[in-house]
């Protein structure tokens, strides 16, 4: 009955959204100075989830050789695509200090919330299970 609870999947694959959102505006941050590097981000944690048709997402257990027995080859982390909405700078830089600040902000909400959520299903299960 409780084997299965889809919230902790997606409360699980919305904290490392954000790990992973974290990580590349840190990268962007750090390259901020390098000529013609151009910004990345990650596409939104909605559109990730759900993103393949096996309904088991992009955070289940992967195989990275034929010989795994369990687990999928094709599902990966979604990989961090080039910011469009980048302005250049004259050395063809587009990392702007104040977006990659906004963007690290919503990752730390996003994994503020994928906890939040993660502690309520936690507490409504345990209340449930404590009742007789």
């Amino acid at each position: 009955m409780f084997g299965n609870l889809e919230v902790f999947k997606m409360s699980h694959a919305m904290a490392v959204h954000a790990g992973q959102k974290q990580a590349v505006t840190a990268q962007n941050v750090a390259n901020s100075d390098t000529p013609e590097y151009k910004a990345r981000d990650i596409i939104p944690f909605a559109s990730t989830y759900r993103n393949d048709s096996s309904s088991i997402g992009w955070h289940s257990q992967k195989s990275t050789r034929q010989t795994h027995l369990n687990g999928t080859a094709s599902d990966q982390m979604p990989e961090p695509i080039i910011d469009p909405n980048g302005v250049g700078t004259p050395n063809g830089n587009t990392v702007s200090l104040e977006n990659e600040m906004l963007k690290s902000l919503d990752a730390k909400r996003q994994h503020d919330r994928a906890l939040a959520i993660y502690k309520s299903s936690m507490n409504i299960l345990r209340t449930s299970l404590s009742r007789t």
